[in-house]
């Protein structure tokens, strides 16, 4: 196999991308996610693919990133937050729209894969990879390897309920999912935006309680530059110390070597160091020590560990 083809198909936009064996790009295009129409989301990706005919033969086969799973049970793609997804038989008609063989993943577990074979986990045995989005995904590395699981929901940690809640937290927000207090509830960039934008209202409040009027002069001056005030401040770290816990409780469940954070809110300045820093005061054990990293290659992993999920001693 001398290139591999990649496929990141996210919420708002789809990639493509054409690896060369060493791992370096010879073809990176995207297109917007038409949302909410499944036709339209197979021909989009049809229509990247066909562009990659200059760099690989027609018989190579793809590797796709996507929400959610396909259900061994049904073959149906479950638990997307593209809901436009879920149910369909995504894998099968892809396959035969592009008249290939396709591996389907989901999109954490692509980050797992990229991310353990030359980025930030390079090297780990274990590997846990949480995306911190519009939602909370995790997957999981064994050797750069996926770790799929019986029911294809490995390392699906968004949905299980935040560890060791304060009675503040209790039972917590309303999840898409239909349950409360779940971890993404909690953490995915929704949430934390509408937590910022909570504190800046109660500043605001406040203020124009104290007689200034409008939004109050502390949470204007903190919109227009950009840093935080005491009370968002605080909303942060009650993030990151959410944020150790859940993973606190994935690590006394795999001990990974490695866990990396992905998503757009991964880049929130310090988060990665304040997790890793906390994490060992909820872990059961006298010592632990996962390092504790922002993907090395940002919003590309999604699309390098899809690439990367046919492996060179596969015929292609």
């Amino acid at each position: 196999m001398t290139a591999r083809i990649g496929v990141d198909l996210g919420g708002t936009k789809i990639e493509v991308a054409v690896l060369d064996p060493a791992g370096h790009f010879l073809l990176r295009e995207r297109l917007a996610t038409p949302r909410e129409d499944y036709d339209a989301t197979l021909e989009a990706i049809a229509t990247l693919v066909d562009r990659t005919i200059t760099h690989c033969p027609p018989s190579t086969p793809v590797g796709i990133g996507m929400p959610g799973a396909i259900s061994p049970a049904t073959g149906l793609v479950k638990n997307a937050n593209s809901t436009w997804l879920n149910g369909r038989p995504l894998a099968e008609d892809i396959g035969q729209r592009l008249g290939r063989r396709v591996r389907l993943q989901n999109d954490a577990n692509c980050l797992a894969v990229s991310e353990s074979i030359d980025g930030a986990a390079a090297g780990a045995g274990i590997v846990f990879a949480v995306i911190l989005g519009t939602g909370v995904g995790g997957g999981i590395a064994i050797n750069g390897r996926v770790l799929t699981g019986a029911h294809a929901i490995a390392g699906e940690w968004g949905h299980n309920p935040l560890p060791w809640p304060t009675p503040d937290e209790y039972p917590g927000p309303a999840c898409w999912c239909g349950r409360q207090g779940c971890a993404e509830a909690w953490l995915s960039g929704p949430a934390l935006a509408a937590q910022r934008a909570a504190a800046r209202d109660a500043i605001a409040a406040q203020e124009a309680a104290a007689g200034d009027t409008g939004r109050g002069a502390g949470a204007r001056a903190a919109t227009v530059s950009g840093e935080p005030t005491s009370a968002e401040a605080r909303v942060l770290d009650r993030h990151a110390d959410r944020l150790a816990r859940g993973l606190a409780a994935v690590t006394n469940l795999l001990d990974p070597e490695v866990i990396v954070l992905g998503g757009g809110v991964s880049n929130l300045p310090g988060l990665a160091e304040t997790v890793e820093a906390r994490l060992p005061a909820w872990a059961f054990s006298d010592r632990v020590e996962p390092r504790v990293r922002r993907a090395l290659h940002g919003d590309s992993s999604g699309v390098r560990g899809a690439a990367w999920l046919w492996h060179p001693d596969e015929e292609a």
